[in-house]
This record gives structure tokens, C-alpha cells and sequence, in this order.
């Protein structure tokens, strides 16, 4: 039965409701509904002027109505009179198709036509800044190699304890927080889950980050590269298939001992076929994973002052080796590690599941195992194409790929790639330091 919103209000002494959607840019929009109201916004939706947001929607467009979801409806722990809930987006009836959570629910259900039940874990890495984002935020943190560091970790210890505190509370399952392989770097990890409630919890991670670090005085950014020279934000997900949603999941259909390759690290076929999805479309899938111009500083980047950037440039798959695209570190899931800190919560798990029912449906092969250090060898593999150098490579990548394009939804796609080549243009216009210093004299 439905969670009544209403009554949820008065049990918890929720006083606000706020009814929350994630554009096509990852930009988090949401009305702030008094409890007394939010009956009638359950029922109907809250109302918005798409074209004021990241949508490809003109000012013409009638209102479009924010749903909330009921289900997954959360107390924020800071503010326990104000309770947050994602919503899908509906026009004249019709779901928005290029709403985001609306392209990843379309996809949740047919995997699930298919006897397949995507769960996913996402490894959230983000930087402490000073609220200018200009600098680290702790001037201490300098050493060559930071990550892990225990000194650096105890004096943000009252930003991350409260976070991770935070999701102890909301039944998360937290279980691993560090400093990460840059200065200024954190990584916070949760249990995994059904994709739509990762996605919603990888949302709210962000939002309460951000906020957390706020009240403290500093700045958590998500942005994949930040700080020149220093490794990126990387958002890595841990992908497996089930055989049912929820608790009612009891057979991992990724497990198994398949043939080849794949078999060999406990991949079933299916997980195979479902890895080669990802193989196939990877060079496309980094429009939706790396969506930022920002984003090719990450996995095009020289070595960082660590002496590795942890990021992918090229199109390859090992076993438990992090210098690879994807690693497989165990028997029944494999991990993506190409996208950053950038990617859109709902589009990131919309891709994922979208590249790999492609997989499955064709049976495709994911290729060559590579069991190489490819920040040392890389130069020896032949044949693996290389990631998308920039963004209008990845956009006209994604634009060729018409099977991702079609999966992901023709009017989600066209609007995505609009905008976005509508961002790369206005990121030309820019005049940079760097063309005045290097083109002034000549």
C-alpha cells in the first residue's frame, strides 16, 4: 500500500515537504510544499515552468507537474521538520520523457519484463573546498601521497562523521568512509540496491553533502576535476543483475561459471553478454557518464602529483586491476570506472541498464581480457579504441550510436544532445587566459 504523505507528515512531525526532480543537467530542482498541502500535491503534482530549468522545454510549454514518490521519501536527519521526495515529471497526463527519473524508471521496467533486476553500489567521491571553490579547504593537507592519511581525515573528521552519521540513521548501511588520492578528496560508500533507489540515494548524497559542508563553513564539490593536477572525482558503480527486486532478491543471475574469459573471474554468460553491452557501447555511454567538458580533464589527464589519475582512457576490461575501464574484483558483479563525479544520478543507472540489455539481447563479447598495468603498458594494446578526448566526441559518439539512442528514449536523447551541444558551443565562445598567453604575440 501507498505511502499516504499526509499521514506520514503527522506521524513524524514533518511540517515541509520538499518535492525534488533532476534535470537533464543534474541540476536538483524543488518546491518547498507545507504539510497541510502536500495531499493534494501528492494526487496531482507540484507545479513548474520546465523552460526555467535544464529541459528542452519552451516557456509556451503548459505547467509541468512534479509526482512525488511516495516510496522513497526521506526525513532530512539536519532538519527533521522537512522531508525530501523525488518526484517524476508529468505534462497533460504524460510522463516527460526526457525527465530523468522517468528515462531510468522506462528502463527499470523493461529489464524487469526480462526477468532482470539491476542493482547497483556507487563509490561517491568529492572534494572539501573553501567556499570560494577556489583552494582545498584544509591548508595542511599537501603530502605527495594523501590518500588514506589519518591527520588529514581527523581534522574534517566533524564534516564526514556527520554525513556518514547521517546515513547510519537513514538506514543507508554505510560502511567505509577515507581520504581519498587527493588532497581534499573524500569517499563515502553505502550498501548497494535496486537501481532506482541508488539513484535516489546517490541524489540525496549530494544534496546533503553539499549541505553538511555548508553548515561547516566549506564547500563539497562533485565537479570531476577540480584542483589542476590532482587526481579527479570519480563516481565508480558496482553493477550485478538478480532475479528479483528488493528482499526478494535470492539468485544472483551474474554469478556463475560462464565460458572464456569471463568465466574464469565467475562471470555467468549473462553477466558476460551484459558486460559486453557495456564493451560495445562504452565509447557513446561516456555522454551520459562524463557528461562536463570539465569531465575529459578526469580520463584524459597526465599523470596527477600521486602518480596515477585512477581514470580510464581507454576502452578495456581486466580482472581485479583498477587501471582498467572495468574490473571484475569478484565473482558476480563487475565495476565501471569511467564515471565521474558529474554524472546524473538517474542517467548514469538509465545507461548502465540501457548498454546492458542491449548486451544481453544481442549476446554480445566484451572482448579481451587485458591483465596489464595500462598506466605502464597501455601503449601495447592494440585495437581498443581509445575514450572520447572531449566532449563533442563523446556527444557525437552517443549521436552515432542510434541502438543506446533508441534505448535511452528518442525524445530523451534528442533533447540531451541539443542541450548539450548547446553547452559545448557557448563553452567555445569562452575566451581563456590560456589563448591570451600563448596567442597575444604572435
Amino acid at each position: 500500500m501507498a505511502t499516504d504523505l499526509a499521514k506520514f507528515a503527522k506521524d513524524n512531525g514533518v511540517k515541509y515537504f520538499m518535492i525534488s526532480f533532476t534535470d537533464l543537467f543534474g541540476g536538483q530542482r524543488a518546491k518547498l510544499v507545507p504539510a497541510r498541502a502536500i495531499a493534494d500535491m501528492q494526487e496531482d503534482g507540484a507545479g513548474f515552468a520546465g523552460f526555467a530549468t535544464w529541459l528542452d522545454l519552451t516557456p509556451a510549454h503548459p505547467d509541468m507537474l512534479a509526482v512525488p514518490d511516495p516510496e522513497a521519501v526521506i526525513i532530512l536527519p539536519w532538519n527533521k521538520e522537512i522531508a525530501w521526495v523525488p518526484a517524476n515529471c508529468v505534462m497533460e497526463d504524460q510522463p516527460v520523457e526526457q525527465a530523468p527519473r522517468n528515462v531510468l524508471c522506462r528502463l527499470i521496467d523493461e529489464a524487469a519484463a526480462e526477468g532482470m533486476h539491476v542493482k547497483t553500489g556507487i563509490e561517491a567521491e568529492f572534494f572539501l573546498l573553501t567556499p570560494e571553490g577556489d583552494q582545498i579547504s584544509d591548508p595542511y593537507d599537501t603530502a605527495a601521497k594523501p590518500c588514506y592519511d589519518q591527520q588529514a581525515f581527523m581534522r574534517r573528521l566533524d564534516v564526514i562523521r556527520e554525513i556518514s552519521d547521517h546515513m547510519l540513521e537513514l538506514g543507508w548501511n554505510p560502511y567505509q568512509n577515507d581520504h581519498e588520492d587527493a588532497n581534499g578528496q573524500w569517499e563515502m560508500n553505502w550498501d548497494f540496491d535496486d537501481a532506482l533507489r541508488t539513484a535516489d540515494k546517490h541524489s540525496f548524497f549530494k544534496f546533503m553533502a553539499k549541505c553538511v559542508a555548508e553548515k561547516h563553513g566549506f564547500r563539497a564539490t562533485f565537479m570531476p576535476k577540480p584542483i589542476e593536477g590532482l587526481t579527479g572525482n570519480g563516481c565508480h558503480a558496482h553493477i550485478s543483475v538478480w532475479d528479483a527486486p528488493g528482499d526478494k532478491a535470492k539468485t544472483n543471475v551474474f554469478a556463475g561459471a560462464g565460458e572464456g574469459q569471463t568465466g574464469e573471474l565467475g562471470l555467468s554468460e549473462r553477466g558476460k553478454h551484459f558486460l559486453g553491452g557495456i564493451m560495445k557501447h562504452a565509447s557513446a555511454l561516456a555522454a551520459i557518464t562524463n557528461p562536463t567538458v570539465n569531465s575529459y580533464k578526469r580520463i584524459n589527464a597526465p599523470r596527477t602529483t600521486s602518480g596515477a589519475t585512477w581514470a580510464p582512457n581507454t576502452v578495456t576490461w581486466t580482472g581485479n586491476n583498477r587501471t582498467h575501464m572495468v574490473r571484475v574484483p569478484g565473482p558476480g558483479r563487475f565495476e565501471l570506472r569511467l564515471p565521474d563525479g558529474a554524472a546524473n544520478p538517474y542517467l548514469l543507472q538509465a545507461v548502465i541498464i540501457a548498454a546492458g540489455l542491449s548486451g544481453i539481447r544481442s549476446k554480445a563479447d566484451p572482448g579481451k581480457r587485458h591483465d596489464i598495468d595500462m598506466y605502464a603498458e597501455g601503449h601495447k594494446v592494440k585495437g581498443a579504441p581509445k575514450l572520447p578526448l572531449n566532449m563533442l566526441d563523446a556527444l557525437r559518439e552517443y549521436d552515432k550510436d542510434k541502438g543506446l539512442k533508441a534505448a535511452m528514449g528518442d525524445e530523451f536523447s534528442a533533447a540531451y544532445l541539443k542541450m548539450k551541444m548547446q553547452e559545448w558551443n557557448d563553452f567555445c565562445g569562452h575566451f581563456s587566459d590560456w589563448e591570451k598567453a600563448n596567442t597575444l604575440d604572435i
